[in-house]
């Protein structure tokens, strides 16, 4: 059934859509009235509709029955990628709201072969936020992640602070055969708890970004034995997570 995030009218205990997923509703799945789909409001709660109306440029769904739905981590997991090369940041950003994350911070690392394009930044960020939107559709989320901005490492350490833990994952750890700090670090994160983790560019992260991370409470993690790629190792840690803390807890 389909899935769209839109603003929830109490007065009228409605759903309205707009823009282009009402275009999708009446053009691309060609529904009528009377047909049923799925709305989460604003405030994350998911609710079982019939569509009311269809007009030129919005879709009108009235509430059937609110949907009681577990699905997001129980705790906030950040993202922060080194700007990479190509579409791969389209690729972690969609891949990673499958998988839960809450929020993607993309990166300009020392060793980023991309330089951000001030001229196409709200370009660039408006796809961005198109496909979360669509992956946390797509993916039964109730929640669409955030996507900030490129930052700076400054500017990075500066927000860094309010999260309980933060983790830089670093290639030269993997090689040392580094294991407990992963897997200690996500023990130790109670639910409704937040976590921040860096991962660098193609070209990782310089010695001198990850002594800055740590000197500001970074810990230096390995992912598991292998090296993995910059677009890859985000979705590790995400399904590390779900391991940890949704998957051990059922009984």
């Amino acid at each position: 059934m389909q899935r769209y995030f839109a603003s929830y009218s109490t007065d009228n205990n409605c759903f309205f859509i707009t823009g282009e997923d009402c275009h999708h509703i009446s053009k691309v799945m060609r529904m009528k009235e009377k047909d049923e789909i799925i709305c989460v409001s604003d405030d994350q709660r998911t609710a079982l509709c019939s569509i009311a109306e269809i007009s030129t440029d919005q879709v009108t769904a009235s509430v059937i029955q609110w949907k009681e739905e577990s699905v997001e981590l129980p705790v906030t997991v950040t993202i922060v990628s080194g700007l990479p090369k190509g579409d791969k940041m389209e690729w972690i950003i969609q891949k990673g709201t499958e998988l839960g994350a809450a929020k993607f911070i993309p990166f300009t690392a020392d060793r980023s072969v991309v330089k951000w394009d001030g001229k196409k930044a709200d370009k660039k960020i408006t796809r961005w936020k198109k496909i979360a939107k669509e992956a946390a559709e797509q993916s039964h989320r109730t929640v669409i992640p955030e996507i900030t901005e490129p930052v700076n490492l400054s500017a990075l350490l500066k927000d860094a602070k309010s999260y309980d833990v933060k983790l830089v994952a670093y290639e030269e750890e993997a090689r040392q055969g580094e294991v407990t700090a992963l897997v200690s670090s996500l023990k130790g994160l109670e639910k409704g708890g937040s976590l921040l983790i860096v991962f660098g560019p193609e070209g990782g992260l310089t010695d001198n970004e990850v002594e800055k991370l740590k000197a500001d409470g970074f810990h230096p993690c390995g992912l598991g034995p292998r090296i993995l790629r910059t677009e890859t190792a985000p979705l590790y840690l995400l399904s590390a997570v779900s391991y940890q803390l949704e998957l051990l807890e059922v009984n």
